[in-house]
């Protein structure tokens, strides 16, 4: 699991390495008008609120679109199939927050530390996957509990198939409403499916199984062995798969790379991996983060976020909403209003690094848990000031924990020190959280929230803003905006329709 330095707020950790996540230019140059933003641009910071929620290294999905884009080239794919292959290797992960919740409670583990630790087993070898299994539940509990979730995985044969199916459908449909092309959602529909057959969570086989799909699968895993390994052992691990997980042509492309140890090493260079990966981007002509991309992205991004746990299955969105309502009734602009909507749905994002034993618990969190709590605003800011579209608002969405005197989290800022957009989305976050449902209590209705959240007038909420909330509240607006369905974000909650896979197969044939 990605932690934070206690010593140093900006640094993400794991274990053996210390990264910080430098800003790049807020814009990319691309054709077009000046300060035109390069959807890749946008994507590949994004990624690493992915490897976040993954467990894996910071930079992992983007090492992964490097390795593979080069099979890809190497395996003579035309430019509208390396198109979609790029963005199917920068998206791959973006289901990944489905089955957190699922995992964790099953395993009894953190899931992110899970993730990382069962990516890296062959699930082929019975023996191995029961001792890694055995390894990897109830972590940090006693042995009763241990043994106890041990056998509640046992009993449950399919769950391996339902997990990646879980995971595997919701990235393929947030590619799709992310307007990319059929293949790229079919890529990730597809993604953990082996060449023997014995992949899930449709278990097609051979040259059944897309192509785009086969790259990714041998490019994300050579990339976690070559990460905790080193080269030799992850191109090992390629051959021993060779014929069961991986393609064999495409393990061979692989493995003559051995001897390229410079290429390699441009892998390590964390900092100057986004602009690696900007560069490998196929065309002539980039695709650009116009306005309509920028806030499907919001809104895609959000839908991962809350789909770490059930409890915050409209977490983001409402606080979008009403922090939106807000404004507008406040008098805010377009532009203004624009920005609040996006940060309101990126607010959390930093949560993505909080392990569902924390965030599901249906108990009082210890000071130890809580402590894990508070990172996450830190986290939000790290992943939004790598967002060069984002940055301009990223430390007033992480504040949405201070308080006017001083005394919220996690940098305790002062109210002089608050902006307009924090303070809004300050007021929106609690309201919302106080009426939605919590592992622990029952939403709370508006007179409650109200009386609860009054006591903070002044002192953690901005007056004015606290009571245009208020006037929203008692009007029944806010419940009018919670019971909106039809926009971006709830597609991605309803079933896009995926091809069938005898659907898919006539289509090939």
């Amino acid at each position: 699991m990605l932690r934070e330095s206690r010593a140093s707020p900006g640094l993400f950790f794991c274990p053996d390495h210390v990264h910080r996540l430098t800003p790049r230019s807020s814009v990319a140059s691309v054709p077009g008008p000046p300060g035109t933003v390069r959807l890749a641009d946008v994507i590949a910071a994004l990624t690493y609120a992915l490897d976040l929620t993954e467990g894996q290294r910071p930079g992992h999905t983007l090492r992964s679109t490097v390795i593979a884009m080069r099979l890809g080239e190497e395996a003579g794919l035309d430019r509208e199939a390396l198109g979609a292959l790029y963005y199917a290797a920068l998206l791959k992960d973006s289901g990944c927050s489905s089955n957190a919740a699922r995992m964790s409670a099953l395993f009894g583990s953190p899931d992110q530390e899970l993730k990382r630790s069962m990516r890296l087993v062959d699930w082929h070898d019975r023996w191995k996957l029961a001792m890694r299994t055995a390894r990897s539940c109830g972590v940090g509990l006693n042995p009763v509990y241990r043994i106890r979730h041990f056998l509640m995985v046992a009993k449950t044969p399919s769950l391996t198939r339902e997990i990646i199916q879980t995971r595997c459908e919701r990235g393929a449909q947030i590619a799709h409403v992310l307007g990319f092309p059929a293949a790229t959602s079919e890529a990730i529909l597809y993604v953990d499916e082996h060449w023997c057959g014995l992949g899930h969570p449709f278990g097609i086989a051979g040259q059944e199984i897309p192509l785009l799909s086969r790259i990714i699968l041998l490019a994300q895993t050579v990339e976690a062995y070559w990460s905790e390994h080193g080269t030799a052992a992850a191109l090992e691990m390629a051959q021993k798969r060779r014929g069961t997980w991986f393609d064999p042509t495409l393990v061979d492309l692989i493995s003559r790379w051995s001897r390229d140890g410079g290429w390699w090493d441009t892998l390590r260079d964390l900092n100057g991996l986004d602009d690696t990966v900007i560069a490998l981007e196929p065309g002539s002509a980039p695709l650009v983060a116009t306005d309509e991309r920028l806030d499907r992205i919001a809104f895609a991004f959000a839908a991962v976020i809350d789909a770490k746990t059930p409890f915050t299955a409209r977490h983001s969105s409402n606080v979008a909403r009403y922090a939106v309502g807000i404004a507008g009734a406040m008098g805010s602009d377009a532009v203004v209003n624009r920005d609040i909507l996006r940060a309101g749905l990126l607010h959390d994002i930093g949560k993505l690094g909080v392990s569902n034993r924390i965030l599901d618990k249906p108990a009082k969190l210890t000071d130890e848990e809580f402590a894990e709590i508070r990172k996450h605003p830190t986290w939000t800011l790290e992943i939004l000031q790598h967002v060069g579209a984002f940055r301009h608002f990223s430390t007033d969405a992480a504040h949405h924990h201070e308080r006017l005197d001083g005394r919220g989290y996690p940098w305790h800022v002062p109210g002089d020190q608050l902006s307009y957009m924090a303070r809004v989305l300050a007021v929106a976050d609690v309201y919302e959280a106080l009426t939605a449902n919590r592992p622990y209590r029952d939403g709370l209705p508006v007179h409650k929230v109200v009386d609860i959240m009054s006591r903070d007038r002044g002192t953690a909420f901005d007056p004015d803003i606290f009571d245009a909330a208020v006037a929203l509240a008692e009007a029944g607006t806010f419940a009018t905006l919670s019971a909106v369905t039809e926009d971006r974000f709830e597609q991605l909650q309803a079933l896009v329709p995926m091809p069938s896979f005898e659907e898919r197969k006539g289509r090939v044939a």
